[in-house]
Order: C-alpha cells, then sequence, then structure tokens
C-alpha cells in the first residue's frame, strides 16, 4: 500500500527521516534444499551523507561507541585480534618507504633529536592520586595541523593565490597519511609504552587536512610537542616536480610498456627509477612532510563529562566528504570555488603511489604498467574533488583500543535490543536464517545469495524494497519499544490477562508477517 500511493520521491524522504537505508542492496536468495527463493534487501553500509544518510548516521554512532569505549580503560583490554599476525604500521622502522634497499635512515640535520625509552607492553595511562585520596587517570584530546601554505582568509581562500604553494599543499595531503603513522611510532618511543588512539582525518576550512585524536593516557605537553616538531616523512620517489609529457602522453607497446611518443624510447621502469635514486649517494627525497606549529593538546578526565563532548565532536564530520569543508557547492563564494578547483588540479596530476597513472606525465612507467593508462585518469579516490588528497582511511584507529573488532561493537549494539526483547519475555528471531554459512547435510552451503536482477521484478523493484524496509522499520521500532516499556513494570501499561506476546511482544498488523526482513517472499 505504501509504494502504491506514495511518489518514490517522498517515500524516498520518509525512509531517510526513519533511518531505513535509502539505497538498499537486494540479493535474490535460494534455499537450495526447498527451492524457496527470497528477496533480500540489506543495508548498503555507506559512510557518507552524499551516499546514504541514515547508513552514514548509523556508521557514526557507531564510530562514537568504539571511541567512547576505548578512551578511558583502566585495565589492559582482551585484544581479540592477534597482533603477531599483522604488523601495526605506525610501529615499522623508519624507512621511508618499503622498497627503499638500502637506503640509509639516518635522522634529518634540519630534526631535532627523539628522546627513546624501552617500550613497555602497556596501554593504560598512569593513574594519579590527589592528596586528597582521589585517584584520576587522565587522557587526552589532540589536534595536528600542517604547516603554512600562505595566508588565508576566514572562508579559508588564500589572499594572494598567486603565491599560495598549492603543489606543496596537495603533497602534503597525499603523504598525511604516513606522517600521521610515524608520530604515533615516535611517540611510543618517547614515553615508554604503547600509546593507544583514536582518531580522525579532517579538512580546516583551507582544505588542508588535520587530524583530531583522542589518545589513553597522559603525556607531558613538553614531551609531546617536541615530538610533533621532530617527527617528519621523506618521500623517497623519482622526482615528479617538472612533467615531462603535457600535450602527447606516453604510449603502450605491447611486450615493450610505455613509450616516448616521439623517439619510440621505452621509458624507465619504476625499479629502474629507484635503482637510479640508489646509485646516486647525492639524491634527495622528493618530498619531506612535516606537522605545522600549531599543536592543540587538551587534558581530558572521563568522570568530568567533558569526554562525550570531545567525542562528539571527534566524529562530527565522519559523515561528511573531504572536500565539503567549505559547504555544498552552491554556497561557495567565488574565491573559494577557484581555490577548491585549484588545488584539484594539483592532486589530480600528482603521483599518490607506485602503481598511480600520473608517473607517465613524469616519464615513469608506473609499477605494474598496463595499457590503458593515461595521466589525469588514476582510478585512486584520492585525486577526485571530493577527496582532494586525502583518499585512505577517515578514521584511524589502534589495534589495542577497545580490544573489539568494529564488527563486534556492532554486534554490541544489536545484543542491547535482543537483551531488551529477552528481559520483556520476548521470543527473539533466529539471526541466523538465510545466513550464508548455514550447511545442508552434506556440510555445503544451504543459502545461496546473487544479486537480484531488477529486470526480474514485475513491479519497480526500488519503490518495492524501500516501502517494504521502511513498513518492517516502523513494525520492528514500535515492537522494540513495546518491549522496553513490559521490561520496566514502572512504565509499562497494563496487558489483558488473556493476552498473548508475539514475536516481538506486540500483535502483528493483519495480514502482515512478522517476521524478519530476511525472510521477505519475492511476489
Amino acid at each position: 500500500m505504501i509504494a502504491a500511493t506514495i511518489p518514490t520521491d517522498a517515500l524516498r524522504e520518509v525512509a531517510e527521516n526513519n533511518g531505513v537505508c535509502t539505497r538498499p542492496v537486494v540479493h535474490q536468495v535460494t534455499d537450495t534444499v526447498t527451492n524457496q527463493v527470497s528477496i533480500v534487501a540489506t543495508r548498503c553500509g555507506a559512510t557518507l551523507e552524499s551516499k546514504c544518510v541514515p547508513c552514514a548516521r548509523r556508521n557514526r554512532k557507531l564510530r562514537m561507541q568504539q571511541c567512547r569505549e576505548g578512551w578511558h580503560l583502566e585495565e589492559e583490554p582482551a585484544c581479540e585480534t592477534d597482533p603477531s599476525g599483522e604488523a601495526d604500521a605506525e610501529e615499522a622502522e623508519d624507512t621511508g618507504v618499503p622498497d627503499r634497499r638500502g637506503r640509509s635512515t639516518r635522522r634529518r640535520q634540519d630534526a631535532p633529536d627523539l628522546p627513546r625509552l624501552p617500550v613497555e607492553d602497556r596501554t593504560v595511562g598512569t593513574a594519579f592520586t590527589t592528596p586528597s585520596g582521589r585517584t584520576y587517570r587522565p587522557s587526552m584530546f589532540v589536534t595536528f595541523t600542517l604547516p603554512s601554505y600562505g595566508r588565508v582568509r576566514t572562508d579559508g581562500s588564500p589572499v594572494d593565490p598567486r603565491s599560495y604553494d598549492y603543489r606543496r599543499a596537495a603533497l602534503d595531503a597525499l603523504h598525511f597519511p604516513k606522517l600521521v603513522d610515524r608520530v604515533w611510532q615516535n611517540l611510543r618511543r618517547a614515553t615508554g609504552y604503547k600509546v593507544q588512539y583514536f582518531a580522525s582525518v579532517e579538512a580546516q576550512r583551507r582544505l588542508a587536512p588535520h587530524l583530531h585524536a583522542a589518545i589513553r593516557g597522559a603525556i607531558p605537553r613538553q614531551l609531546f610537542r617536541q615530538v610533533a616538531r621532530a617527527t617528519y616523512h621523506q618521500v623517497w620517489w623519482p622526482a615528479h616536480d617538472e612533467p615531462l609529457f603535457t600535450d602527447a602522453f606516453p604510449e603502450w607497446v605491447e611486450e615493450v610498456g610505455y613509450v616516448d611518443p616521439a623517439s619510440r624510447e621505452p621509458l624507465p621502469t619504476w625499479d629502474e627509477a629507484l635503482d637510479d635514486i640508489d646509485e646516486d649517494q647525492e639524491a634527495e627525497p622528493a618530498h619531506v612532510i612535516r606537522f605545522g606549529r600549531e599543536l592543540d593538546i587538551q587534558g581530558i578526565i572521563a568522570t568530568e563529562g567533558d569526554a562525550d563532548r570531545r567525542v562528539a565532536y571527534l566524529t562530527k564530520y565522519l559523515a561528511k566528504s573531504f572536500g565539503a569543508s567549505f559547504g555544498a557547492s552552491e554556497e561557495l563564494n567565488r574565491r573559494q570555488r577557484a581555490h577548491q578547483r585549484r588545488l584539484h588540479d594539483e592532486v589530480r596530476f600528482l603521483p599518490c603511489a607506485p602503481r598511480c597513472w600520473n608517473w607517465l606525465r613524469f616519464g615513469i612507467q608506473p609499477q605494474h604498467a598496463g595499457p590503458g593508462m593515461s595521466p589525469g585518469a588514476c582510478p585512486a579516490k584520492c585525486h577526485d574533488e571530493e577527496h582532494l588528497g586525502c583518499g585512505g582511511r577517515r578514521v584511524l584507529v589502534s589495534r589495542r583500543w577497545s580490544g573489539k573488532t568494529l564488527d563486534r561493537h556492532r554486534a554490541d549494539r544489536a545484543e542491547v535490543v535482543r537483551q531488551t526483547l529477552l528481559a520483556a519475555g520476548v521470543e527473539v528471531p533466529d539471526s541466523q536464517r538465510l545466513a550464508a554459512d548455514v550447511l545442508r547435510s552434506d556440510g555445503r552451503p544451504r543459502y545461496a545469495w546473487e544479486f537480484f536482477d531488477p529486470r526480474q521484478s514485475p513491479t519497480p523493484l526500488y519503490r518495492q524494497v524501500l516501502a517494504r524496509s521502511l513498513a518492517e522499520h516502523l513494525r520492528w521500532k514500535a515492537e522494540y519499544e513495546a518491549a522496553k516499556a513490559r521490561a520496566s513494570p514502572a512504565n509499562a501499561p497494563p496487558r489483558p490477562p488473556d493476552s498473548q506476546p508475539t514475536s516481538f511482544g506486540v500483535a502483528p498488523v493483519r495480514g502482515e508477517r512478522s517476521e524478519s526482513r530476511s525472510d521477505t517472499k519475492c511476489p
């Protein structure tokens, strides 16, 4: 009825307002035992509101829970993952890049020395006791920024666009994650314990990335600033400051690779370009990235109430794209729009990785080169105007932050609902119905999952799936609220003695199935 009476746009708006995924992924699930076919709609799981507002907000709430649970632990978390099976990136040696092949890793002469202590196998910060006998264990909230590229106005646009260092701004954005990894490594060596963090990468008004980090334990501010000043990352890549090809680009020749369009000579491969750097004792890194002078350090005590506000602030922009920090495109003034375009022009044509197609612009064959590559068309999302160089993860969490994987945090949230239903005496539906890991007696999967072909549907698929998902969500919400009321005797309405609970504790609507979405039948 909903799909037949409400226009598609209005239906989408109602779904969005009620937290229902507006881009559901539709599967056809076949029970290989009974040959029964079901249509299953699952959430798209998008993390950006520009793609799906309900899923992005759901993801933000999950991240808030993850941040809150690990920030002020007083005991070591029982880690669910095996650290020995996968090395932490922030614990890697300071080798510049993994394939530097013997290049000296001595610290730069223009960088201050760092203190180094034996790192204890602990993640919990030090506890302090006041003269009155009160014991507390403070943590920290820190913001890292990048250096200035030129003066900017209050709206984030440069005062003088001609002198603004767009190239350095773009390179810093592309290599920012490597600098972040390096600062955690240096902090652990300088403090003597395995510093744990929950951090998010956001864009400043000038569109440069900066990092907000919740850190477990207290580190002396002077030491923290010393580590930040001494942290840097060297990019030992071939030189890419002057492009060799701007009009006619290299061409692909089978069994040869990319060749110079004029001389027809093969371009040096990635490994050959690195060999040239190794043989040159006077070689310098192609780029060096450092933090800026601005470093905001705040002490946080969980019992004083400021921690929750910081968690909300830390995750505030996770659902926004990096390039949207100026606001919606229609809200930008002329200077902001020009600044964003100019930065995107730099990011688009600079190499992002050894495999980046943009190396052809600088006369080098990308690593694992193949046909069809063209400068300015690298598929890595860091080159998009939406990301402006920051195409990696927006949330960075250390391995022993909460001791739980993100899936476990997601399961914990579902367990809260389950326990509420059980406390109300409600029968909880089987979460394994139609699950892909359910086996038949012969050991093979019972349920076969495949994407549903919209052409097989006799009705408009999107309207049908969205309406059904919305109806189920509204019904489940009402049933859950009823279960909570029943679980709380003080708030529970009187129930007739002859009434019987349904699967969720309320009577189903006539003609409507009272079961999970995974059992939705194919029309």
